[in-house]
């Protein structure tokens, strides 16, 4: 059950005055009497919205607020600011590294998945509201015949995937999630509601795009959408790659995605745990269209390949398709949890020596762990054609639109306990692809946060030539860290010119 207690005037004042510790009664005090939803303690709701979606990462939470309003939201964040505790919006609670619990005990949580309204306006601008699944956001606005471009997992809360990236089956085409972004109705540190858009703060407005979670909490979005086509293609391809192949493939690949990929084709190479490696792709057309659209890559990077499954679908039957859900995706509720370890990659390309290491260590270590089930997806992110690098790489936070390549590494095991080290076996292959590589040609993308990364670390592969500005924009908005994670950004001492 959920608790609510009309608001009691002297919100702001001290309640816990020289108390060295603020505890549970404290902050839930100061909740309630602000009018702010809470779950309680041994609740079903504490226990749904306590439990991790990466069971490997757990984190207790001092309190959790559940807000239905911006109002609540805002009072949330004084009574974290009030008390000194640190605060955690929560969207779709599907964060690899439970960020939206602070990564680390005794966070504030605010959980926002009560707040999924989704409304098109005659603009075909969509307000949407911060706790939105991905699956709910596609259902609802094809019921109007539009769309957006985002994730394929149903349950992923749109906040955390829109802030920091949103890449998808539709990016190549139509760019990242966070492209979509026109306005957003903000909390601040500080317990203020802002407006941030291109004409209104817009260097909140710059943040958010790439880094939002380190500057407030988004209470409301307003997201440009359009026409969801009425004919697309899904397709697989089995490439037939050996481990003396797969290093040419790849350097085809590589020519293919650079500088004649079509805009109209989004795809990924990936491989789940056989080492037998295929495409999932995504057309926007039909079926004879896709085939000529992929056969000069096919040519002369898997002379032995063959499409082993094509159907040719409308928007939201693709969505359907790739969200491999048994129960459709119009979700509201959390995504089942998993036990697992993921890394990432950027790339601005996979070939010479990266390739042989990342082939290498593929077939010679990763096929042969049987124990745990591992995959790989090697997106394309970039090239001539793609809309995410029409984009100048500092025009958003969001640092890696010169990428050609994001690949995403996942490590999961069924049931128990992860091993203890397992993390070395995706750390180790990370290591060799990027160790003959310059800094500025990979970077991770923090939407598959990597929860062995140190603070600096992170900073600096998540952000790239944007911290800078990022940390004096910390500074500006949250000096004092209320927002603050185990990798969030430092404020900057320095004021960015």
């Amino acid at each position: 059950m959920r608790t609510v207690i009309p608001f009691a005037v002297g919100l702001l004042a001290p309640l816990a005055q020289g108390r060295a510790v603020v505890t549970r009664a404290d902050i839930e005090s100061c909740l309630t009497s602000a009018g702010v939803p809470i779950d309680v303690k041994g609740s079903a709701e504490w226990a749904r919205d306590s439990a991790p979606f990466n069971i490997r990462v757990p984190y207790t939470p001092v309190a959790i607020s559940v807000p239905t309003t911006a109002a609540q939201i805002q009072k949330s964040v004084l009574c974290g600011k009030k008390l000194g505790v640190k605060v955690s919006a929560k969207s779709g609670g599907h964060s690899y590294a439970s960020l939206g619990f602070g990564g680390e005990d005794g966070h504030l949580v605010v959980e926002l998945d009560r707040m999924n309204n989704v409304t098109l306006g005659k603009d075909n601008i969509a307000t949407v509201q911060p706790g939105t699944r991905l699956g709910h956001l596609a259902t609802e606005l094809f019921k109007s015949g539009r769309a957006i471009a985002h994730g394929t997992c149903p349950g992923v809360g749109i906040s955390g995937h829109f802030l920091h990236g949103g890449f998808g089956f539709s990016s190549h085409r139509h760019g990242l999630a966070l492209d979509s972004v026109v306005g957003a109705t903000v909390v601040l540190a500080d317990g203020s509601i802002v407006e941030a858009s291109e004409k209104k703060n817009s260097d909140l407005f710059w943040a958010l795009r790439g880094a939002g979670s380190n500057f407030g909490i988004v209470a409301s979005w307003r997201l440009k959408t359009f026409e969801a086509p009425a004919t697309l293609t899904w397709f697989g391809v089995s490439l037939g790659w050996t481990q003396s192949t797969a290093v040419a493939g790849l350097e085809a690949l590589e020519k293919y995605a650079r500088n004649v990929m079509p805009k109209e084709i989004n795809f990924r190479v990936s491989d789940y745990n056989r080492g037998s490696p295929g495409i999932e792709g995504l057309y926007y057309g039909t079926d004879a269209e896709m085939r000529a659209a992929i056969a000069p890559l096919l040519a002369t990077a898997a002379p032995l390949a063959n499409i082993t499954d094509s159907h040719t679908v409308n928007w939201l039957e693709a969505a359907v398709h790739y969200s491999f859900s048994d129960t459709g995706i119009d979700w509201v509720l959390p995504s089942p949890q998993e036990i697992f370890f993921a890394k990432s990659v950027t790339l601005k390309g996979l070939s010479g020596k990266s390739a042989q290491n990342f082939v290498d260590y593929w077939f010679n270590n990763a096929t042969q762990l049987t124990s745990r089930n591992w995959w790989f997806q090697l997106d394309m992110h970039g090239g001539k054609n793609s809309a995410i690098a029409q984009v100048d790489n500092d025009e958003t936070a969001y640092a890696h639109r010169d990428k050609l390549y994001i690949i995403q590494f996942y490590d999961r095991i069924d049931s128990g306990i992860y091993p203890t080290g397992g993390e070395k076996f995706l750390n180790g292959w990370v290591d060799a692809v990027t160790a003959p590589l310059a800094p500025s040609d990979w970077g991770m993308y923090i939407n598959y946060a990597d929860t062995t990364l140190d603070r600096e670390t992170a900073q600096r592969v998540y952000y790239g030539k944007n911290l800078p500005r990022l940390q004096a924009l910390k500074a500006k908005y949250d000096p004092k860290e209320l927002f603050y994670y185990p990798q969030s950004i430092k404020p900057s001492t320095k004021k960015h010119n």
